[in-house]
């Protein structure tokens, strides 16, 4: 039984390539020998083989390319580049949030540890006046004074949100004395996320 299927699979695969020499090399029937497919046949075999090969030789050598590509990580040149005797990497970070109706800064080291947290209200901002530019900057001032009675000097600033501080926040710190190395937005933006408010009326 099992000789039967193999015999039908060859002549099957004899059937194929000859039509393939037939339809698409143009060739006449009558110069088509047995031997001629017998011998494409065989040859197909012996290509996928010496494929399996090469790919099972050559599969380590991409293991270890991949593992290595995992393991080291891709360092910044920026990282190591030194400010006030500090790496970049280590530089403490100013964390601003501008909403619409305040602004907060948030003071951490380069571990994310709390150093220093003001925000517009903390400055004795109420109501209305939280959500201008001269209370950002006045908090963006107070922030600064902190931060440097920590010994921090030079920071790294990253700005959330889209509030009417965002600029004046950033002018406040370099104000209050601080050194701004880098500035980095990170404000969220949405791939048409959650639905938006209806429009107010006036």
């Amino acid at each position: 039984m099992a000789t039967s299927a193999v015999s039908l699979i060859r002549r099957g695969c004899h059937i194929l390539c000859r039509q393939i020499l037939v339809n698409q090399l143009r060739i006449p029937v009558v110069a088509l020998q047995p031997q001629t497919t017998a011998f494409l046949c065989m040859s197909s075999r012996q290509f996928q083989e010496d494929v399996s090969v090469k790919t099972e030789e050559a599969s380590p050598e991409t293991e270890t390319e991949q593992d290595l590509s995992i393991s080291h990580t891709y360092q910044r040149p920026t990282d190591n580049l030194i400010f006030g005797g500090i790496a970049f990497k280590d530089l403490p970070i100013v964390h601003i949030k501008s909403t619409y109706n305040n602004t907060h800064f948030h003071v951490t080291d380069c571990s994310y540890k709390s150093l220093v947290r003001t925000s517009c209200g903390t400055e004795g901002f109420k109501n209305a006046r939280k959500a201008t530019g001269v209370a950002a900057q006045t908090a963006g001032i107070a922030a600064a004074a902190k931060a440097i009675d920590k010994g921090v000097k030079y920071v790294r600033v990253v700005i959330k949100g889209l509030g009417p501080g965002r600029q004046s926040s950033i002018k406040g710190l370099q104000m209050g004395g601080l050194d701004i190395i880098s500035i980095t937005d990170n404000t969220p933006v949405p791939n048409n996320g959650c639905r938006p408010r209806k429009a107010r009326r006036l």
